[in-house]
């Protein structure tokens, strides 16, 4: 297909003839091409022209929204084209297709979702697996099932993975020992330059230091300093300010919740005489070039989410980056010219860093996951194909939640209640929460809800850490239209009213707080909480988890908390954002969840066996009161346990203790005779 108005030839472009014969033929590749070769772009469009691309589409996915619109808006400038004719994109919530597009770009959660309602892929001839190097859980289940797709439906449906970074062998062989085509890179050679930071010094500021000095020592060029997320990005952003940038420099941020005209503007080319600061998260690692870069400062860290199946949830922490990301930022320098990559630790620490980073599959919390499957008809996950099988632990974890919340029958095969959360397109807990409250006349409640808790928080910095109260952000989102509302408050807005339209909600329907509570506990009945007796803002959550207010603000003076969002480590895990549960809502759902039982058990205070039967909700105590009747069997078990345990020494009688004496003093004098041990003797005590 001619190019209009095309760069020079890029270095995949000689290793395209090799990559068409080998999708002709076999119907499968890997390709490895590193940054700058020119594979996101040219790749699809090359394949445009090939005999069997003319009877359908090709679908290209990409890990991130803002690098899926990018690229699509690069090859369509490559044809002359506007987005949405020969080429288009499809992220959440924007389309930009139509009838004619044969090239559409998308996130990975579409093409599950693609896969999910129609299997045989109608219309689709070519899948491109893009940037697969960063193993999201998207990308590894999307492969999983385009595979089974092609192995029963689909034979002829040509599968590529390409990626920068990737070991290919795996990946090739999962693939049915696909062919591995590699490109040179045309990538510029960048200078490394160290720079170690002191501990007491935080991580924006080391960022900022170094960005000053970049600018100061390079005489041209914009630059590109990776952080970790958002808040360490505006306080970069703010240092940066307070200690002055020179003349005809601008700072611009990229994370993914910005909007896409913000995410436009640091992607766009400086003007004539000017520079750019472009602020990113790993967002900007790659698929993206963004224009006048030549000086990369890196900060050495992610953030990356990570599921503990022992509460089960999922908290997003700090880590290193990898060999690989670290090569994949310093690259982002040499993309149009020399440049210069300042990383700030020590070059030998770095000997000390991961290879590659962990698979997302392996850390993630799995219940969309499950429940795509189950609307797949896929019940258990081992039968399909894998890189890295999903831990079986997080799959149980996922199972059990999605039963709980109705989405599953007891075989694990999906209910119909599970089939309108999966078409929501959201995390399972959100979408039974809308299904739910749908269905008792509050759903424009939950849509609201459900956006606000999806999205990122609307209310930033200070107040969004003093305040977890989410009633206060349901009824600034839920207020009349403002012209100075954030954009963040119309992303809200926009994504209720699609779930709203989605789910039948009318307009009469209105947002109603006082109902806040009770839906978030449908969608965490794990994490209802409630105060604990020794006062202060402690709760204990239903999972067992215990939690504190920071910084109470409206909810100073709830015993009963629905927790959506936490933040910190075990033993200090603080709450973000909460609704309050009132009394009266609580002891309804305990009613529905409670369960009673008997407990046998050592209490270490008293010096006793306790018998008590109680009434609880998971790890959350309602009520209890003595046993009447206790099991003997149970209590001599609890009592040789607290023997065995030293908490206890047996009360034995005067005529017993005088009988042990007399052994011992006659096995002393006659080795006939034995005398009991403390073992034997604990071992007699029923």
């Amino acid at each position: 297909m001619p190019l209009a108005n095309a760069a020079d030839a890029l270095p995949v472009d000689a290793v395209l003839p090799a990559l068409c014969a080998a999708l002709a033929e076999q119907g499968r590749a890997v390709l490895v091409a590193p940054p700058g070769a020119g594979k996101t772009t040219r790749v699809p469009l090359a394949l445009l022209d090939q005999p069997w691309a003319a009877t359908g589409r090709i679908v290209m996915l990409e890990p991130r929204r803002l690098a899926t619109r990018a690229s699509a808006r690069r090859m369509a400038s490559l044809l002359g084209e506007p987005v949405g004719e020969t080429v288009g994109f499809r992220v959440r919530g924007e389309s930009r297709v139509a009838a004619r597009t044969r090239v559409e770009v998308v996130t990975e959660g579409v093409l599950t979702r693609m896969l999910v309602s129609d299997p045989a892929l109608d219309g689709v001839v070519a899948l491109i697996f893009d940037e697969f190097h960063e193993r999201s859980l998207n990308a590894d289940v999307g492969l999983a099932l385009a595979l089974q797709s092609r192995a029963l439906l689909r034979p002829e449906l040509r599968v590529l993975v390409m990626s920068a970074t990737l070991d290919a062998i795996p990946v090739a062989a999962l693939l049915d020992d696909a062919p591995v085509i590699t490109s040179e890179g045309r990538a510029f050679p960048v200078d490394i330059r160290y720079l170690p930071q002191r501990g007491d010094r935080f991580m924006e500021e080391g960022v900022a230091s170094a960005i000053l000095r970049a600018l100061r020592e390079e005489p041209s060029g914009s630059v590109l300093a990776f952080l970790p997320g958002a808040s360490e990005i505006q306080r970069c952003a703010s240092v940066l300010e307070m200690r002055g940038l020179p003349e005809r420099v601008r700072i611009h941020r990229l994370y993914g919740d910005l909007t896409a005209w913000e995410q436009d503007a640091a992607l766009a080319p400086p003007a004539p005489g000017m520079r750019h600061v472009v602020l990113a998260t790993s967002i900007a690692e790659t698929s993206l070039t963004i224009e006048g870069v030549h000086v990369v400062v890196d900060g050495g860290y992610a953030r990356v989410p990570r599921y503990a199946p022992r509460t089960g949830l999922t908290r997003l922490e700090t880590v290193p980056v990898s060999h690989a990301s670290a090569a994949q930022r310093s690259g982002r320098a040499g993309r149009t010219a020399p440049g210069v990559a300042y990383r700030l630790w020590d070059e030998a620490l770095g000997a000390t860093m991961p290879r590659r980073a962990v698979p997302e599959i392996l850390e993630a919390d799995l219940a969309s996951m499950m429940l795509d499957l189950a609307a797949a008809g896929i019940v258990d996950p081992s039968s399909l194909r894998w890189i890295d099988s999903p831990p079986a632990g997080a799959v149980q974890d996922a199972v059990e939640l999605l039963m709980q919340l109705g989405a599953l029958d007891d075989r694990r095969r999906i209910t119909t209640h599970g089939r309108v959360m999966a078409a929501l397109g959201t995390h399972p807990r959100l979408a039974h929460m809308m299904a739910w409250a749908t269905a008792a006349h509050a759903g424009a409640t939950g849509a609201l809800v459900a956006a606000l808790l999806q999205e990122r928080d609307v209310m930033r910095g200070e107040d969004a850490l003093l305040d977890p109260d989410l009633a206060s952000r349901v009824e600034l989102a839920a207020r009349a239209a403002q012209p100075d509302d954030s954009a963040g408050i119309r992303t809200v807005r926009l994504v209720a009213a699609r779930w709203r339209a989605q789910l039948g909600v009318g307009a009469s329907d209105r947002v109603d707080v006082s109902r806040l509570g009770e839906l978030c506990a449908e969608a965490y009945p794990d994490r209802v909480a409630l105060r604990r007796v020794d006062g202060g803002h402690r709760y204990l959550l239903t999972n067992g988890t215990g939690v504190e207010l920071a910084h109470p603000g409206g909810l100073a003076d709830a015993e009963w908390l629905v927790v959506a969002d936490l933040e910190g480590r075990a033993g200090h895990t603080r709450v973000r954002r909460a609704a309050r549960l009132e009394p009266v809502v609580a002891r309804a759902i305990a009613e529905r969840r409670a369960v009673t039982e008997e407990v046998v058990e050592w209490d270490d205070v008293a010096g006793v066996v306790r018998t008590e039967e109680r009434r609880r909700m998971g790890a959350i105590v309602l009520g209890a009161r003595p046993l009447r009747d206790p099991r003997p069997e149970s209590v001599a078990a609890v009592v040789r346990q607290a023997i065995e345990d030293g908490c206890i020494q047996v009360p034995w009688s005067e005529g017993a203790r005088a009988l042990r004496e007399r052994m011992v003093f006659a096995a002393s004098i006659n080795q006939d005779v034995h005398a009991p041990t403390d073992a034997e003797m604990a071992a007699l005590v029923e």
